[in-house]
């Protein structure tokens, strides 16, 4: 990498250094809680994976640049500058082994946001060349063709045909004025088109006006992942314009958690202004409908259930009890795991970490600690709302060769759907 390249990596650093990146600096008494919090460290055991050593190279450069004592040591060179090479070696702990959940952030007995510092630290890390390939193509993609994963419009037209078909209902593309904006994760459009399904039966179901856009139906945000605020910025301005344009009430973010993190709390920081319209996360849709008599449900899964919460939408997104109101409707036997809600260990597979081909093994050693969440109260089916969450999962099951089913809880209540529903749609 030329010298170039680290000096825009550096600078770009030097633009991050805000107040709270050096008062959570200033802070740190070195207690060690974070590396406890983190299952990369816990399932590992190695030091390397401790979330504030995971900075270090930041620390280092705020140290010698912005505090008293550094500039000294620098001046008499005894300092030692960030290298190339350093940021290299980096490049696995602040994206592979990071996901950006939060569960350091929760612990940390004087208040710092490390995920809030990680994230400053991939700017940097972006801007000299060392993020990951997957997350630079996965970025590439979502700039050029609206999705990450390179699913065009064409491909989800044709998977509303089908689901049109499958239902016999309307799935509204560009309906000015509808009441809901429904957004999809490119995961869905792939791997679980039974999300676009459920959705279609509830809001007909509920009589709810929604929509897609041809324009923005995309809700990840690899921007925020990769580290590039400029492009993060691009991408909600793309759902922000086609919100305004339809004139809708609200833009459901789908059971995706990064998703609804970036465009409900990141968004209008992002864009720089304040939303015309309301953001809310499809279970807080569904659990609005549940308290209006909107979503009759009948019958109960009988299974031993537990409910996998999505760190984006529930420690850092705010939303904790929706999903279990949900769950406990049609869940005659639903148990907690030890560690949920807010304390819940993640998945393995966030904050882009599940892009990035070369951090396959690592995820799924850190999915270990969600095995053990699962055995220790037995647990029959395993419940979500994050499409991500779920793939990986579905992967750290069969690789423990673990047969629990994992199923979205957006499909799960349309499959409870009161019996009506279905007249309904055979009489439209």
């Amino acid at each position: 990498m030329s010298g170039a390249s680290l000096e825009r990596g550096l600078q770009a650093l030097r633009e991050q250094m805000d107040t709270p990146v050096a008062a959570f600096f200033s802070s740190c008494v070195h207690c060690g809680l974070c590396a406890e919090a983190c299952l990369f460290y816990t399932e590992t055991g190695d030091p390397r994976y401790t979330p504030i050593h995971k900075l270090e190279p930041m620390r280092r450069l705020w140290e010698q640049e912005y505090t008293l004592p550094g500039r000294l040591k620098k001046a008499l060179g005894l300092a030692r500058p960030v290298t190339d090479e350093e940021l290299e070696a980096w490049r696995p702990l602040v994206y592979d082994a990071c996901t950006l959940c939060g569960r350091c952030s929760l612990v940390c007995p004087v208040g710092n946001d490390l995920v809030y510092m990680i994230r400053k630290f991939r700017e940097g890390m972006a801007a000299a060349g060392h993020a990951p390939e997957g997350l630079i193509g996965a970025t590439t993609r979502a700039v050029k063709t609206g999705s990450p994963m390179g699913v065009t419009l064409k491909a989800l037209q044709a998977q509303a045909r089908h689901v049109e078909q499958e239902t016999g209902l309307e799935i509204p593309f560009d309906r000015e004025g509808a009441e809901y904006l429904v957004l999809m994760s490119s995961m869905e459009v792939i791997n679980y088109p039974e999300y676009l399904a459920a959705i279609t039966r509830i809001f007909h179901r509920a009589g709810k006006s929604w929509t897609i856009s041809s324009e923005a139906f995309e809700a990840t945000n690899s921007g925020i992942q990769i580290g590039v605020s400029d492009i993060a910025a691009e991408l909600v301005q793309r759902v922000v314009d086609a919100a305004e344009k339809l004139k809708v009430k609200t833009v459901v973010s789908p059971e995706c958690g990064h998703a609804y993190m970036a465009l409900r709390w990141e968004g209008p920081n992002l864009v720089g202004r304040s939303f015309g319209f309301e953001v809310k996360h499809i279970l807080e849709v569904l659990d609005e409908l549940r308290r209006e008599g909107c979503l009759p449900l009948e019958g109960q899964e009988t299974v031993r259930m537990t409910f996998h919460d999505p760190c984006q939408l529930v420690r850092r997104g705010g939303v904790v009890e929706p999903p279990r109101n949900l769950l406990r409707t049609v869940a005659a036997e639903f148990v907690e795991m030890n560690d949920h809600g807010t304390t819940n260990w993640c998945c393995g597979a966030g904050g882009g970490v599940s892009a990035n081909e070369e951090a396959d093994e690592l995820r799924l050693k850190a999915f270990h600690r969600k095995k053990r969440q699962l055995e220790e109260i037995g647990a029959e089916a395993l419940v979500t709302a994050c499409a991500n969450c779920r793939i990986q999962l579905e992967e750290g099951l069969e690789a423990n060769e673990m047969e629990i089913p994992v199923i979205g809880l957006t499909e799960l209540l349309a499959d409870h759907l009161a019996a009506a529903e279905q007249e309904s749609g055979e009489s439209s």
